[in-house]
Protein backbone atom coordinates (compact mmCIF):
# COMPACT_ATOMS: atom_id res chain seq x y z
CA UNK A 1 0.00 0.00 0.00
CA UNK A 2 1.39 3.34 -0.78
CA UNK A 3 -0.21 6.71 0.79
CA UNK A 4 -0.72 10.14 -1.47
CA UNK A 5 -0.35 13.30 -0.01
CA UNK A 6 -2.64 16.21 -1.46
CA UNK A 7 -1.42 19.61 -2.93
CA UNK A 8 -2.32 22.10 0.11
CA UNK A 9 -5.30 24.48 -1.93
CA UNK A 10 -7.36 24.30 0.56
CA UNK A 11 -6.88 24.40 4.34
CA UNK A 12 -7.89 20.51 5.56
CA UNK A 13 -5.93 18.84 2.18
CA UNK A 14 -2.69 21.08 3.74
CA UNK A 15 -2.37 17.70 6.12
CA UNK A 16 -4.54 14.96 4.48
CA UNK A 17 -2.67 11.68 3.71
CA UNK A 18 -4.42 8.97 2.25
CA UNK A 19 -3.98 5.74 0.59
CA UNK A 20 -3.89 5.24 -3.22
CA UNK A 21 -5.79 2.01 -3.32
CA UNK A 22 -3.34 1.16 -6.10
CA UNK A 23 -3.46 -2.54 -4.42
CA UNK A 24 -7.49 -2.63 -5.18
CA UNK A 25 -8.03 -4.37 -8.50
CA UNK A 26 -11.76 -4.27 -8.56
CA UNK A 27 -14.24 -1.56 -7.77
CA UNK A 28 -17.75 -4.01 -7.15
CA UNK A 29 -17.89 -6.34 -4.58
CA UNK A 30 -18.72 -9.88 -4.94
CA UNK A 31 -22.90 -9.81 -4.94
CA UNK A 32 -22.88 -13.42 -3.59
CA UNK A 33 -20.78 -12.47 -0.66
CA UNK A 34 -22.81 -9.69 0.31
CA UNK A 35 -25.18 -9.62 3.56
CA UNK A 36 -27.13 -6.44 4.50
CA UNK A 37 -25.58 -4.34 7.29
CA UNK A 38 -27.96 -1.97 9.27
CA UNK A 39 -27.35 0.78 11.40
CA UNK A 40 -27.64 1.15 15.21
CA UNK A 41 -26.30 4.43 15.75
CA UNK A 42 -24.94 2.96 19.14
CA UNK A 43 -28.48 2.44 20.68
CA UNK A 44 -29.69 -1.48 22.01
CA UNK A 45 -32.87 -2.83 21.09
CA UNK A 46 -34.41 -0.82 23.39
CA UNK A 47 -33.82 2.80 22.04
CA UNK A 48 -31.09 3.39 24.40
CA UNK A 49 -27.49 4.78 23.91
CA UNK A 50 -25.24 2.20 24.60
CA UNK A 51 -21.77 3.16 22.32
CA UNK A 52 -21.40 7.20 22.68
CA UNK A 53 -20.28 8.95 19.52
CA UNK A 54 -21.70 6.79 16.66
CA UNK A 55 -24.31 7.76 14.28
CA UNK A 56 -24.69 9.03 10.76
CA UNK A 57 -21.64 7.72 8.17
CA UNK A 58 -22.32 5.80 4.83
CA UNK A 59 -24.46 3.56 3.84
CA UNK A 60 -22.26 -0.12 3.52
CA UNK A 61 -22.69 -3.74 2.90
CA UNK A 62 -21.20 -6.20 5.23
CA UNK A 63 -18.98 -8.74 3.07
CA UNK A 64 -19.03 -12.03 4.70
CA UNK A 65 -15.06 -13.15 5.20
CA UNK A 66 -13.97 -16.88 5.32
CA UNK A 67 -12.18 -16.64 8.68
CA UNK A 68 -12.29 -20.42 8.87
CA UNK A 69 -10.44 -21.44 6.00
CA UNK A 70 -11.56 -24.39 6.31
CA UNK A 71 -11.76 -26.00 2.84
CA UNK A 72 -8.39 -28.05 3.19
CA UNK A 73 -6.63 -29.48 0.06
CA UNK A 74 -8.77 -27.23 -2.36
CA UNK A 75 -6.61 -25.00 -4.17
CA UNK A 76 -7.49 -21.23 -4.72
CA UNK A 77 -6.86 -18.66 -7.19
CA UNK A 78 -6.85 -14.85 -6.09
CA UNK A 79 -9.23 -13.82 -8.65
CA UNK A 80 -9.39 -9.86 -7.46
CA UNK A 81 -7.95 -7.68 -4.40
CA UNK A 82 -10.71 -5.57 -3.01
CA UNK A 83 -11.46 -2.80 -0.46
CA UNK A 84 -14.18 -3.44 2.47
CA UNK A 85 -15.79 -0.28 4.48
CA UNK A 86 -15.86 -2.53 7.45
CA UNK A 87 -12.41 -3.57 8.51
CA UNK A 88 -8.97 -1.74 7.56
CA UNK A 89 -7.39 -4.63 5.99
CA UNK A 90 -8.20 -5.33 2.16
CA UNK A 91 -10.07 -8.27 1.31
CA UNK A 92 -8.32 -11.17 -1.19
CA UNK A 93 -11.21 -13.15 -3.53
CA UNK A 94 -10.74 -16.31 -3.63
CA UNK A 95 -11.77 -18.51 -7.08
CA UNK A 96 -11.89 -22.29 -5.76
CA UNK A 97 -11.24 -24.97 -8.49
CA UNK A 98 -14.46 -26.39 -7.21
CA UNK A 99 -16.38 -22.96 -8.38
CA UNK A 100 -16.65 -21.54 -4.68
CA UNK A 101 -15.52 -18.02 -4.36
CA UNK A 102 -14.58 -16.89 -0.72
CA UNK A 103 -13.29 -13.78 0.95
CA UNK A 104 -10.57 -13.63 2.80
CA UNK A 105 -8.19 -11.30 4.62
CA UNK A 106 -5.59 -9.94 1.83
CA UNK A 107 -1.96 -10.72 3.33
CA UNK A 108 0.99 -8.82 2.59
CA UNK A 109 2.30 -9.51 -0.69
CA UNK A 110 -0.36 -11.86 -1.79
CA UNK A 111 -1.57 -10.67 -5.69
CA UNK A 112 -3.98 -11.82 -8.40
CA UNK A 113 -3.23 -14.77 -10.52
CA UNK A 114 -1.62 -16.72 -6.80
CA UNK A 115 -2.14 -19.62 -5.85
CA UNK A 116 -3.80 -20.41 -2.39
CA UNK A 117 -4.33 -23.53 -0.64
CA UNK A 118 -5.77 -24.29 3.32
CA UNK A 119 -5.10 -27.38 5.61
CA UNK A 120 -1.52 -29.87 6.32
CA UNK A 121 0.76 -30.26 3.80
CA UNK A 122 0.24 -26.76 2.38
CA UNK A 123 3.36 -24.76 1.15
CA UNK A 124 4.99 -22.44 3.40
CA UNK A 125 3.97 -19.38 2.20
CA UNK A 126 2.07 -16.30 2.46
CA UNK A 127 -2.01 -16.44 2.47
CA UNK A 128 -1.88 -20.28 3.22
CA UNK A 129 -3.53 -21.73 6.30
CA UNK A 130 -2.90 -24.73 8.71
CA UNK A 131 -2.46 -25.72 11.63
CA UNK A 132 -0.18 -24.04 14.28
CA UNK A 133 1.65 -27.80 14.57
CA UNK A 134 2.78 -27.94 10.90
CA UNK A 135 4.10 -24.60 11.27
CA UNK A 136 7.89 -24.18 11.25
CA UNK A 137 9.29 -22.23 14.45
CA UNK A 138 9.53 -18.44 13.72
CA UNK A 139 6.30 -18.19 11.33
CA UNK A 140 4.93 -15.16 11.08
CA UNK A 141 1.12 -15.76 10.83
CA UNK A 142 -2.05 -13.39 11.51
CA UNK A 143 -6.03 -14.42 11.50
CA UNK A 144 -4.88 -17.01 14.46
CA UNK A 145 -8.18 -18.92 16.08
CA UNK A 146 -8.13 -19.80 19.54
CA UNK A 147 -10.57 -22.46 19.50
CA UNK A 148 -9.90 -24.93 16.49
CA UNK A 149 -12.91 -24.32 14.12
CA UNK A 150 -14.52 -21.29 15.37
CA UNK A 151 -12.43 -19.18 13.00
CA UNK A 152 -9.65 -16.55 13.39
CA UNK A 153 -10.01 -14.08 15.83
CA UNK A 154 -6.49 -12.74 16.43
CA UNK A 155 -4.35 -10.08 14.39
CA UNK A 156 -6.75 -9.69 11.82
CA UNK A 157 -6.53 -5.49 11.47
CA UNK A 158 -4.37 -4.14 8.98
CA UNK A 159 -0.44 -4.95 9.56
CA UNK A 160 -0.83 -7.11 12.60
CA UNK A 161 1.01 -10.58 13.01
CA UNK A 162 1.49 -12.77 15.68
CA UNK A 163 5.21 -14.93 15.47
CA UNK A 164 5.09 -18.50 16.36
CA UNK A 165 8.28 -18.61 19.28
CA UNK A 166 7.99 -21.89 20.46
CA UNK A 167 5.89 -25.81 20.92
CA UNK A 168 5.40 -27.16 24.00
CA UNK A 169 3.43 -30.09 25.26
CA UNK A 170 -0.27 -29.47 22.83
CA UNK A 171 0.33 -25.43 22.95
CA UNK A 172 2.05 -22.96 21.05
CA UNK A 173 3.74 -19.79 22.43
CA UNK A 174 3.02 -16.72 20.24
CA UNK A 175 3.94 -13.82 20.60
CA UNK A 176 1.44 -10.77 19.99
CA UNK A 177 1.52 -7.28 18.34
CA UNK A 178 0.82 -6.20 22.09
CA UNK A 179 4.26 -7.58 23.16
CA UNK A 180 2.43 -10.81 24.90
CA UNK A 181 3.12 -13.64 24.99
CA UNK A 182 0.14 -16.67 24.94
CA UNK A 183 -0.69 -20.14 24.22
CA UNK A 184 -2.54 -21.38 21.86
CA UNK A 185 -4.01 -25.16 21.09
CA UNK A 186 -1.65 -26.41 18.27
CA UNK A 187 -5.00 -27.78 16.58
CA UNK A 188 -5.41 -23.96 15.96
CA UNK A 189 -5.24 -22.67 13.07
CA UNK A 190 -4.02 -19.64 11.29
CA UNK A 191 -2.60 -18.20 7.95
CA UNK A 192 0.95 -17.06 6.90
CA UNK A 193 2.27 -13.68 6.62
CA UNK A 194 1.16 -10.41 7.99
CA UNK A 195 -2.21 -8.33 7.34
CA UNK A 196 -1.63 -6.29 4.12
CA UNK A 197 -2.45 -2.39 4.07
CA UNK A 198 -0.29 -1.40 6.65
CA UNK A 199 -0.05 1.81 5.98
CA UNK A 200 -3.12 1.99 7.53
CA UNK A 201 -2.26 3.52 10.83
CA UNK A 202 -0.10 6.51 8.87
CA UNK A 203 -3.06 8.26 7.49
CA UNK A 204 -4.20 11.44 8.35
CA UNK A 205 -7.58 12.34 6.96
CA UNK A 206 -7.31 16.24 7.49
CA UNK A 207 -10.92 17.13 8.29
CA UNK A 208 -13.92 16.43 11.04
CA UNK A 209 -15.92 15.55 7.77
CA UNK A 210 -14.03 12.27 6.88
CA UNK A 211 -14.56 10.98 10.44
CA UNK A 212 -18.85 11.74 9.92
CA UNK A 213 -18.84 9.91 6.76
CA UNK A 214 -17.24 7.01 8.97
CA UNK A 215 -19.87 7.04 11.40
CA UNK A 216 -17.95 9.05 14.33
CA UNK A 217 -19.59 11.83 15.59
CA UNK A 218 -17.80 14.20 17.62
CA UNK A 219 -16.25 13.64 20.93
CA UNK A 220 -16.29 16.23 23.81
CA UNK A 221 -13.61 16.53 26.57
CA UNK A 222 -14.54 16.17 30.23
CA UNK A 223 -12.58 19.36 31.68
CA UNK A 224 -14.62 22.02 29.19
CA UNK A 225 -18.04 20.53 30.62
CA UNK A 226 -19.81 21.67 33.72
CA UNK A 227 -19.13 19.55 37.05
CA UNK A 228 -23.00 17.98 36.58
CA UNK A 229 -22.04 16.36 33.33
CA UNK A 230 -18.52 15.08 34.04
CA UNK A 231 -15.87 14.47 36.86
CA UNK A 232 -13.50 16.43 35.28
CA UNK A 233 -15.99 19.36 34.82
CA UNK A 234 -15.51 22.85 36.46
CA UNK A 235 -12.90 25.06 37.85
CA UNK A 236 -11.86 28.51 37.12
CA UNK A 237 -9.63 28.64 34.08
CA UNK A 238 -8.04 26.09 32.23
CA UNK A 239 -8.35 23.91 35.40
CA UNK A 240 -6.64 20.54 35.48
CA UNK A 241 -8.43 17.35 36.18
CA UNK A 242 -8.32 17.29 39.86
CA UNK A 243 -8.46 14.12 40.67
CA UNK A 244 -5.80 11.09 41.52
CA UNK A 245 -6.53 9.97 37.98
CA UNK A 246 -8.74 10.37 34.96
CA UNK A 247 -12.43 9.00 35.07
CA UNK A 248 -15.13 8.29 32.89
CA UNK A 249 -18.12 10.03 32.73
CA UNK A 250 -20.31 7.60 35.23
CA UNK A 251 -16.89 8.04 37.43
CA UNK A 252 -15.18 4.86 36.79
CA UNK A 253 -11.01 5.23 35.97
CA UNK A 254 -9.89 5.14 32.96
CA UNK A 255 -6.24 5.36 30.99
CA UNK A 256 -4.38 2.67 32.75
CA UNK A 257 -6.63 1.27 35.03
CA UNK A 258 -6.57 -2.38 34.69
CA UNK A 259 -10.22 -4.06 33.19
CA UNK A 260 -9.23 -7.22 32.41
CA UNK A 261 -11.08 -9.79 34.63
CA UNK A 262 -11.12 -13.00 32.30
CA UNK A 263 -9.24 -15.22 35.18
CA UNK A 264 -10.26 -18.39 32.89
CA UNK A 265 -7.96 -17.34 30.38
CA UNK A 266 -5.11 -15.78 32.54
CA UNK A 267 -3.57 -19.21 32.68
CA UNK A 268 -3.00 -19.41 28.86
CA UNK A 269 -0.95 -15.45 28.69
CA UNK A 270 2.83 -16.93 29.66
CA UNK A 271 3.86 -13.03 29.67
CA UNK A 272 2.04 -9.76 30.13
CA UNK A 273 1.98 -7.17 27.37
CA UNK A 274 3.07 -4.65 29.88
Amino acid sequence: MALKKSRPYTPNRRYTTLSTFSEVTKDRPEKALLAPKRKTAGRNNAGRMTVRHQGGGHKQQYRIVDFKRDKDGIPARVAAIEYDPNRSARLALLFYVDGEKRYILCPQRVQVGHILQSGEGSEVREGNAMPLRSMPLGSVVHNVELKPGRGGQMCRSAGASAQLMSKDGAYANLRLPSGEVRRVLLTCKATFGAVGNEDHENQSFGKAGRNRWKNKRPSVRGVVMNPRDHPHGGGEGKAPVGRPGPLTPWGKPTLGYKTRRNKSTEKFIVKHRR
